[in-house]
């Protein structure tokens, strides 16, 4: 059965407009509760928080356990690499980082068509096979975001990948964009173990409308959280689903979820289908809240924010704080209109997400 493991790309900040102001006091009480509760997998990546992720993995994980007490991914960045010799400078500077001396896994990450190609270039592959012969890497995976047919002409290619790391849940199951259920069929196919990442669509499937959540609670009172890791827990050959978690709640609810984590029945997975269908007719934004489209936005504008706040707008009990909340976000940020239509977001996008013509979406919806 599929672990939990802890991602840390969503940690508690200080500053809700500072992505690397995490909160060293509150990230400690989470990762302390996440193992004490028998959890053990950390991913991280070099970006992440603004590189300040693996600075907390080396100050709040490495000082103060042992290292047969946690299990450990980070990521070497292609999208920020232009020559090869960058990559043992970088890879070093993790080790430093980390406070440790080697990753139990190693992703290239992100990849997709055009990063693949750059990294068979650039001997990225290579690079990461001579660092596991020096023991300095247990596996060897990436994180992918393309076609399942990319996939399986990578793996094809790339034999010594043993795992893959995943966007799956119940909403991109059939989504022609994200190909959830090709990519896992090919994952299979290859006989590489599979990390499911955003199995809560960056959140928005713990919060979904009236209209939806009924839909559930029809078969189960299950939570909206409970019922799309069961969905990414039945799956065949999940090793672990990456949860973002933020709060200790978070960390109770999902450890308890992990303890109990039946696959659905038939007439749950009927449901969930049906679920999935409603969100996509109510149009849904399928942002996943990775903030890489934020970095060097001209305008400052906090997209993953406000394409939450749109998800929200079919509660009319809650329409006036999503409005006041829209309100406060726009007093410290760019406003969506205020998009100037560079297309820098797009080009980062791992969902492939049309930003600015979304924003006027928004624009129109709240300003």
């Amino acid at each position: 059965m599929a672990e939990l493991a802890f991602g840390l790309m969503r940690l508690p900040l200080k500053d809700a407009n500072d992505n690397s102001s995490i909160d060293k006091e509150k990230a400690k009480a989470l990762i302390d509760r996440f193992l004490e509760l028998g959890g053990k997998y950390f991913d991280t990546a070099y970006v992440y928080h603004g590189g300040e992720s693996e600075v907390i993995v080396g100050e709040l994980i490495a000082d103060r356990y042992g290292r047969d007490k946690f299990i450990l991914t980070t990521k070497l960045p292609l999208f920020d690499v232009k020559s090869a010799d960058e990559f043992p400078v970088i890879f070093n500077e993790q080790l430093r980082k980390c406070h440790v001396d080697y990753f139990d896994y190693y992703f290239l990450h992100a990849l997709s068509c055009d990063r693949i190609k750059q990294a068979e270039e650039l001997g990225a592959f290579k690079f990461i096979q001579q660092m596991k012969d020096e023991g300095k890497i247990r596996h060897l995976g990436f994180s992918f975001h393309d076609s399942s047919k990319v996939l399986d002409e990578t793996l094809a290619r790339h034999p010594e990948i043993e795992l893959v790391q995943l966007q799956i849940n119940y909403l991109d199951w059939d989504n022609p964009t994200v190909e959830a259920r090709k990519c896992h069929e090919v994952a299979l196919k290859h006989g590489v173990d599979i990390n499911i990442m955003e199995p809560l669509k960056g959140g928005s499937l713990a919060n979904l409308s009236a209209a939806s959540r009924s839909l559930f609670t029809k078969v189960n009172n299950d939570s909206n959280v409970k019922w799309a890791f069961r969905f990414d827990g039945g799956l065949d050959g999940v090793k672990y689903i990456l949860s973002g978690m933020n709060s200790l709640e978070q960390i109770e609810e999902n450890i308890a979820i992990f303890n109990d984590l039946r696959p659905l029945d038939a007439k749950e997975k009927e449901t969930i289908k049906k679920v999935a269908e409603k969100i996509i007719e109510e149009g849904h934004i399928a942002c996943t809240s990775c903030h890489y489209c934020t970095d060097g936005c001209p305008s400052k504008i906090a997209i993953p924010e406000y394409f939450h706040l749109y998800n929200q707008r079919f509660d009319p009990e809650d329409y006036e704080n999503v409005l006041q909340e829209f309100k406060d976000l726009s007093l410290k940020n760019g406003k969506p209109s205020d998009c100037i239509a560079c297309h820098s977001c797009e080009d980062k996008c791992p969902q492939h997400l049309k930003i600015t013509e979304l924003l006027k979406k928004v624009a129109r919806q709240y300003e």
